[in-house]
C-alpha cells in the first residue's frame, strides 16, 4: 500500500502549492482509517520540502515515479520515500530513502547498528537510519516476486537534512556502522547535491510510476536466496536439532501449517509446554522449514531479548536484515490486511498483552491481531508463567479468538522436562514449595539437579562465575525488588542491587538485550524481562523482599517491589477497590517470576533469599528426602 504516488511533476507542484501534507492527510485517513498528528504532518511538511530541492534539477526526468509512505506488506514497515526510473543501462531503479528530522546523536557501544536519540519524547536506543533504509530494501528483495522476477534495482540511502556533521568522524559515521553506511549512504545537513548526484546517476530516465506499481502489486513470497540460507544456518546449528516428542509435535504443526496453505482454512495451534520441554527449538525449526517451503513466516515474542538471542544464534556471523524481518514484535500486526502472512509463530504466549505500542494505546487484542493476520497461527505456552498484570495470553483466551475467526484449533503438548537434566521433577518440586500447586514431588529424592541455597549473595556470585568460567553459560538473576533509575541504565559501575555492606551489582544494560549472550554480562543482574524464554547452564537466584515465610507458608509482599516495576502496574490502584483480588493477582504473579527465574538453569540453580525465614524454608525442604 502506498499513501501517496505520482510522476515528479505531481510530487513538485503538490509541494509548490503547499497541498502535499494534506493529500498524505487525506490518503492516511481513507487508507488506514487513521488520523494523523500535528507532529507527524509537521515532520512531512518539513522533510518534503528538502525533497523537492534535491529534485529541483533539470536532469531527474519529470515522468520519474514517486512514492511516499510505501507500507511494505505485511510488515507494517514503511519506506518514507521511493523515486524510481531507469539508468543509463536502462537497468530498472528504485531509490530507497529514509527521512529523519534528528538533530543529534549519540553511539551505542556493543550493540549492531544502534544509535541513541531524541524520539517520542525521550531519548532512546533506535536503528541506524542506513541500517533502517538497507533493511527496507533487503525486505523488498526477500519478499517481492517483482524483484525477484525482474531485473529491479534497489538502493537504500538516508538523508538527515537537520544534522549537522561535526569533525573528521561523526558518530553517524562511527566505524561501528560502516558495514551498513557502505550500503546505505547517509546524507546529512550540507549535503543537497550529494543526494541530487546520488538520485540523477541512478533515474537517467522516467517511468512513469510503472516500476513502483509492479512492486506494489508483487505477490509476498520468500526469495530461493532466503530460503537456502535459512536451511543452511538451521543445518549447521546444533543447538536446534530436534529431540524424540520435539519432532513429533513440531511434524504435526508443520503438517497443520501446510494445509492451511493447500485448503484456505485458517488454522489455529496451541501448543502447550512447561520450561525447558523445548517450545523455542520446535518455534525456531518451524519458522526455518516454513519459509524454505515458500511461506512467509514470521516468529514473534512479547520479550525482545529472546528474539534478539535466537536471531543471532540463527544467523550466525552473517549480516543479514533478512533474518533480522522474521523476527517481530507482537504489536507489529495492528491494523494489517487478513491473512496477510502466511504462519505467525508465537513464542511465549502467555506474555500477550491486550493493547500494542510504546504507550498502550495501539490495537485491541494481540491474540485476535494475530489470529486475523495469520492463515495459521502457531502459539507455544506455558500458562505458569504469566508474570505481569498485562499478561493475557491463556488456552482459554486463545480458542475464543480462534473461534471467532472460524479456525480450526488444534491442541498438542511438549511433556518431557529436557531443561532439568532429563527430570520435570525439579519443576514439580518447585511447584509445591512455592505453593503453586500441590504436586506429589514434595522431595528432590533421585533427582539429578544442582540446586543450593546459600547464605549469602556473594557466595551465589563466587559459585555463578565459577559456572561461567567452565561453560560460559551461567548468569545472576534477581526479583525487582531494586530500582533501575535511568541515569544508571548504561553505567555497570553505578550498582542498583545493594545487599549489606560487601555485595552490590547493576541490574542488565542497555535493556538487556544482549544478556545472555555478551560475555560482559556476568557482571551485571538479570530480571525476568531480560530471561524469560532464554536457558543458561547454571542460574543464581536473588530473591527479594517481596516473597517471604511467614506462619508456616510463603507470602508474597506487592509493596516491596520496585516503583521502576511496570509487571504489577495498577495494582495499587486494584487493592485500594478489592484489596483480595489485587493481593490474588499479584501472589501468582510474584510466584510465577520466581519460578521462572529458577528454571531458567539446565543444570542447577543457586539461592539466596533476602528473607532468612525462606532461606530456612527452602534448606529444610532440600534435606526432606
Amino acid at each position: 500500500m502506498i499513501i501517496y504516488s505520482g510522476n515528479k511533476i505531481d510530487f513538485m507542484e503538490s509541494v509548490a502549492n503547499d497541498t502535499i501534507t494534506i493529500d498524505i492527510e487525506r490518503n492516511i485517513l481513507e487508507k488506514m482509517h487513521r488520523k494523523t498528528g500535528e507532529a507527524e504532518l509537521r515532520s512531512w511538511t518539513n522533510s518534503l520540502k528538502y525533497m523537492y530541492i534535491a529534485l529541483n534539477s533539470n536532469t531527474i526526468p519529470e515522468d520519474a515515479g514517486i512514492a511516499i509512505e510505501y507500507n511494505i506488506p505485511p510488515t507494517g514497515k514503511r519506506v518514507d520515500f521511493m523515486i524510481s526510473g531507469y539508468d543509463e543501462s536502462n537497468n530498472g531503479n528504485i531509490v530507497i530513502i529514509e527521512l529523519k528530522q534528528w538533530d543529534k546523536i549519540t553511539p551505542v557501544e556493543g550493540q549492531e547498528a544502534i544509535v541513541r536519540t531524541f524520539v517520542a519524547g525521550a531519548g532512546r536506543d533506535v536503528a541506524h537510519p542506513s541500517y533502517q533504509a538497507w533493511s527496507y530494501a533487503t525486505l523488498i528483495n526477500d519478499y517481492n516476486s517483482t524483484v525477484q522476477e525482474s531485473s529491479v534495482n534497489l538502493y537504500p540511502c538516508a538523508y538527515l537534512h537537520n544534522y549537522l556533521r561535526k569533525g573528521e568522524v561523526d558518530p553517524i559515521d562511527a566505524p561501528q556502522y560502516g558495514y551498513w553506511t557502505e550500503r546505505a549512504p547517509v546524507f546529512s545537513m550540507g549535503d543537497m547535491s550529494k543526494i541530487r548526484a546520488y538520485i540523477e546517476k541512478l533515474i537517467k530516465r522516467g517511468d512513469n510510476q510503472n516500476l513502483i506499481f509492479d512492486i506494489d502489486h508483487g505477490k509476498i513470497r520468500p526469495s530461493k536466496k532466503l530460503q537456502d540460507v535459512i536451511a543452511s544456518m538451521l543445518k549447521s546449528n546444533d543447538e536446534f536439532t530436534l529431540i524424540d516428542e520435539q519432532k513429533v509435535v513440531y511434524e504435526n504443526a508443520l503438517m497443520w501449517a501446510k494445509e492451511s496453505m493447500r485448503d484456505g482454512q485458517k488454522r489455529v495451534i496451541v501448543v502447550e509446554g512447561g520450561p525447558g520441554t523445548g517450545k523455542t527449538v520446535v518455534a525456531i525449526n518451524l519458522l526455518a522449514k516454513l519459509t524454505n517451503a515458500g511461506q512467509y513466516v514470521q516468529y514473534t515474542s512479547k520479550n525482545s531479548a529472546p528474539r534478539a538471542v535466537y536471531k543471532e544464534k540463527l544467523r550466525g556471523e552473517i549480516k543479514s536484515a533478512s533474518i533480522d524481518n522474521l523476527f517481530v514484535g507482537p504489536g507489529s500486526y495492528v491494523d494489517v490486511p487478513k491473512n496477510c502472512v502466511d504462519t505467525i509463530i508465537v513464542d511465549e504466549a502467555h506474555r500477550l498483552n491486550d493493547k500494542s505500542g510504546m504507550f498502550r494505546n495501539l490495537g485491541e487484542n494481540q491474540i485476535k491481531e494475530i489470529i486475523n493476520a495469520s492463515k495459521c497461527a502457531i502459539f507455544f505456552i506455558d500458562e505458569s508463567q504469566r508474570v505481569t498484570t498485562y499478561d493475557i495470553g491463556s488456552i482459554d483466551e486463545i480458542e475464543k479468538w480462534a473461534n471467532a475467526a472460524g479456525a480450526v484449533i488444534h491442541k498438542t503438548e511438549l511433556i518431557s522436562q529436557f531443561r532439568c537434566n532429563g527430570s520435570d521433577g525439579y519443576l514439580a518440586w518447585l511447584d509445591d514449595v512455592l505453593e503453586i500447586r500441590e504436586t506429589a514431588n514434595y522431595s528432590l529424592e533421585g533427582i539429578d539437579y544442582d540446586i543450593r541455597i546459600l547464605n549469602t549473595p556473594n557466595e551465589v556470585r563466587e559459585l555463578i562465575k565459577m559456572r561461567n568460567a567452565e561453560k560460559g553459560s551461567a548468569r545472576i538473576l534477581a526479583g525487582y525488588c531494586w530500582e533501575w533509575p535511568k541515569a544508571s541504565r548504561s553505567d555497570s559501575n553505578s550498582p542498583n542491587i545493594v545487599i549489606g555492606d560487601d555485595f552490590a551489582m547493576s541490574w542488565n544494560l542497555d535493556g538487556g538485550r544482549t544478556y545472555a549472550t555478551d560475555p560482559n554480562s556476568i557482571n551485571e543482574v538479570g530480571c525476568i524481562h531480560t530471561t524469560q524464554g532464554l536457558e543458561f547452564d547454571y542460574v543464581g537466584v536473588i530473591i527479594g523482599e517481596d516473597m517471604r515465610y511467614e506462619g508456616e507458608h510463603i507470602v508474597t509482599d506487592f509493596t516491596r517491589r520496585a516503583k521502576t516495576d511496570q509487571s504489577l502496574k495498577g495494582i495499587k490502584s486494584l487493592y485500594k477497590e478489592d484489596p483480595a483480588k489485587a493481593e490474588a493477582i499479584a501472589d501468582e504473579i510474584i510466584k510465577n517470576t520466581y519460578r521462572t527465574l529458577m528454571t531458567r538453569g539446565m543444570k542447577g540453580c543457586y539461592v539466596y533469599c533476602c528473607d532468612e525465614r525462606l532461606a530456612e524454608y527452602l534448606k529444610k525442604r532440600l534435606r526432606d528426602i
